[in-house]
């Protein structure tokens, strides 16, 4: 019976052990994968380009292509449903900020947009509004003489469907709805000034 006993604990330990290091490994997967955004135009805290600027005809200030930039994402955190990403100008309006882009109701399988994908309408996102009341990608205006401005770039994971919000939202407006809904965010900043 010793024997027995002996043998049963030894078989548990071994069973215990086992299961520690199953957990370990797939907590190691896991671990280290931080949730990022990037674009391979331009490096995080760099430069835009001036294609990727705004070009709205009748304002001088907007003296590019509208050509978004493209986007990609990786390690989005669990339980994500849909993303949403906004571009917004903190120096704009002499300090009240420019939304330049809203967009929401990304499903969680798309990991990124090409270059002047967003500057259309798409199916893979839902249009906002943002302060000139594109619902598109509107890029950079910034006035003659003033520093960089530093457009971010926020990607925030939700656990909403991708179409559990209706179109047209402000940035205010969205982020009240997505309070309670957020599952992890990650950003990029891109500066800018007219050249």
């Amino acid at each position: 019976m010793r024997l027995f006993t002996t043998l049963l604990l030894a078989g548990a330990v071994a069973f215990g052990t086992a299961q520690a290091a199953n957990a370990a490994k797939a907590k190691s997967k896991t671990e280290g994968k931080v949730f990022t955004l990037t674009s391979s135009a331009f490096k995080d805290g760099r430069p835009l380009k001036v294609k990727n600027a705004g070009n709205i005809k009748a304002n001088p200030n907007c003296v590019g292509d509208n050509v978004s930039p493209p986007f990609a994402w990786h390690n989005a955190p669990e339980g994500t449903k849909s993303f949403a990403l906004l571009m917004f100008d903190p120096e704009g309006r002499g300090g009240l900020g420019v939304s330049h882009w809203v967009s929401y109701g990304i499903p969680a399988s798309v990991t990124g947009f090409a270059e002047s994908e967003v500057s259309n309408p798409s199916d893979k996102y839902v249009g906002g509004k943002g302060t000139a009341g594109k619902s598109t990608y509107l890029g950079p205006c910034t006035p003659p003489n003033t520093d960089w401005h530093h457009y971010t770039f926020t990607l925030i994971a939700t656990d909403l469907d991708p179409k559990a919000l209706e179109p047209g939202l402000t940035r205010e407006q969205l982020l009240e709805k997505l309070n309670g809904h957020t599952k992890g965010a990650t950003g990029l900043i891109g500066l800018f000034k007219k050249p």
